[in-house]
């Protein structure tokens, strides 16, 4: 259908790759109630209209191409696809739901008429029934997103850059509060926001902003915000490490003011009275290909795991480890997350806070071991995946299992050299030598823990890691070859593997200037002992050859060879007497 005001050479769907067929469409296909009417209302992934297959859905773009392959896509599907501005929606059609989460300014057509951040809002406000839901997705102009960026947001001069980002901007809302006022104008209810993580192109992870806000100090979210954003920033360069600022965010309570973009989920009234709002404390993606998610939501006062999809089974001979999304069922476990208690027991230099957890971590490994070896998710939980509350310790995500069992100490010795990894790359503060490399801070982390690990462990535990990342990202074995090589070869003055932060490399690199100074100290050292050490053979050998060429010397020396030799011809007649005197008295014994 083209009401007018459609972009012919234009796609949306091409220019930028669609991000919200991740937690985004697994959010839009809770809130679609069987056989609703939904306006799916901007670009979107075509997995989404796959996910909502149980309703009838109209596709609102203003891209004629994008309109067109969304129609081929959805041939089969209850689908009706209208190319054009807002204002070619049929001014008498209603609907059940509205999902926007591309957000309002990818709405508009520039060739057509103009009706603003506020005026596409209205448009979409004023098709919803009464009791109906909007999603509405919305960017953070000063979200973590843009403070770790390498380059401005202001700089970028993209094809699509048509309307402007920032908070300057006062016909777009620049935070969840002005978000939430501006619904409210529309006449909208809001409800529930969650916050978007890592970047709002490639969204991986939905929080509820209430529980960062009250979480603060929860393992699950700590896990959830590290692993999104250290996913999310792999191998790209920025101008700090995205994974800390984002858990000193949530510590600080500031998570949700930091989040790169935010979602809101709104109410038309009247609302049905008593209605509950069935909606996850978070969804998180399982991969980056997969169409299933981890939804976490609320059962009492626990939170407990939900597998948005019928749980898979990764075969465990495809290599040292699979998931098995069944595993996770019940409770998520409350508590803090143990590599985080450890970071801030180094930073404290607290060496009794140390001991305990270290310990208590290993005699928590042992309760697992049978004849010495562990198996199952205890065997991969290493320290960022286990949450302490006292002195209890949980697999935080029990759905990564071993396939084989390890022995005990290459499990342990693997957390320690990990969380050494973090210490020592990372440019942390910690009680112990700054001269200890990797393995040898690992030993020093097992001696804490209580056992006695060797470098040879060590290594082996090195080995074990290469093998299980490269069966988790699937590596080939050339790949997995490739990364042991880049994990045998960190030092301390290395930069942290993942992304290249700037700020970590400049550690790195006054780290290594450190390390410079400290041998081209011992260099010089070195080179005054042989320069002095040379100087005392010279004047040595001149002495030496002074007293050669003397008279005294000479005289000496006739003196000495004869006295040489006869002391050598007394020895010889010596040795003949008693061989002589020897023979006789053989002699004499035989008569």
């Amino acid at each position: 259908m083209l009401p007018g005001g459609e972009m012919l050479a234009w796609s949306d769907l091409q220019t930028e790759e669609p991000t919200d067929g991740g937690p985004l469409g697994l959010l839009g296909a809770r809130v679609v109630p069987a056989g609703a009417r939904v306006l799916l209302a901007g670009p979107h992934a075509p997995g989404v209209l796959d996910q909502l297959a149980h309703a009838e859905v109209t596709c609102l773009l203003r891209s004629h191409l994008d309109g067109v392959a969304l129609a081929e896509h959805a041939a089969e599907l209850p689908v009706r696809v209208i190319v054009g501005g807002p204002t070619g929606l049929p001014a008498d059609e209603t609907y059940d739901v509205v999902i926007a989460t591309s957000g309002l300014d990818s709405m508009e057509s520039i060739e057509g008429a103009r009706l603003g951040w506020d005026g596409v809002l209205a448009v979409l406000a004023d098709r919803l029934r009464p009791g109906g839901t909007l999603l509405l997705r919305l960017d953070n102009p000063v979200g973590l997103h843009r403070i770790v960026d390498v380059s401005p947001w202001y700089a970028a001069r993209d094809d699509n850059r048509w309307t402007v980002e920032g908070v300057l901007d006062a016909g777009h809302p620049a935070s969840l509060d002005q978000l939430r006022s501006r619904l409210a104008d529309a006449g909208l209810i809001p409800d529930t926001s969650f916050a978007a993580y890592p970047h709002p192109k490639a969204i991986t992870a939905l929080v509820a902003t209430g529980a960062l806000d009250q979480g603060a100090s929860a393992g699950l979210l700590d896990a959830v915000l590290h692993n999104s954003c250290s996913d999310g920033y792999a191998d790209q360069s920025v101008l700090q490490d995205p994974a800390r600022l984002a858990v000193d965010a949530l510590h600080a309570g500031l998570a949700s003011g930091l989040a790169p973009a935010w979602v809101v989920h709104a109410r038309r009234g009247p609302l049905p009275a008593a209605e509950p709002t069935d909606l996850p404390v978070a969804l998180v993606q399982t991969g980056p290909l997969d169409a299933r998610g981890i939804a976490v939501v609320t059962a009492g006062q626990d939170w407990h795991w939900q597998v948005t999809q019928p749980p898979l089974r990764t075969a465990p001979n495809t290599g040292p480890a699979y998931r098995d999304l069944g595993a996770l069922t019940g409770p998520v476990p409350s508590g803090r997350l143990l590599g985080t208690l450890l970071l801030d027991a180094c930073l404290r230099q607290d060496l009794e806070q140390l001991r305990t957890l270290l310990s208590g971590y290993a005699h928590w490994l042992d309760s697992f071991t049978v004849d010495g070896r562990i198996s199952g998710a205890p065997a991969l939980a290493g320290l960022d995946n286990v949450v302490v509350d006292g002195e209890r310790f949980a697999v935080l995500d029990p759905s990564w299992q071993a396939a084989a069992p390890l022995p005990v100490d290459v499990a342990l010795a693997r957390g320690l050299w990990r969380f050494a990894t973090t210490l020592l790359t990372g440019g942390y503060s910690h009680p112990w030598s700054s001269t200890l490399d990797l393995a040898g801070l690992t030993v020093v982390l097992g001696g804490v823990a209580g056992r006695d690990l060797d470098r040879a462990t060590v290594r082996v535990a090195v080995e074990t890691e290469a093998a299980l990342v490269a069966a988790v990202t699937g590596l080939d074995p050339a790949g997995e070859e490739k990364l042991l090589d880049e994990l045998n070869a960190l030092e301390p003055s290395s930069p942290p593997p993942g992304p290249r932060s700037y700020q970590q490399l400049h550690e790195a690199w006054l780290r290594q200037r450190e390390e410079l100074g400290r041998i081209q100290a011992v260099l010089r050292w070195t080179e005054d002992l042989i320069t002095n050490r040379e100087r005392a053979l010279r004047r040595a050998d001149s002495m030496i050859k002074m007293l050669s060429g003397s008279v005294s010397f000479r005289v000496i020396r006739l003196v000495i060879i004869p006295a040489r030799w006869a002391r050598r011809a007394a020895r010889a007649l010596k040795r003949r007497l008693r061989r002589a005197l020897k023979q006789r008295a053989m002699r004499g014994e035989q008569q």
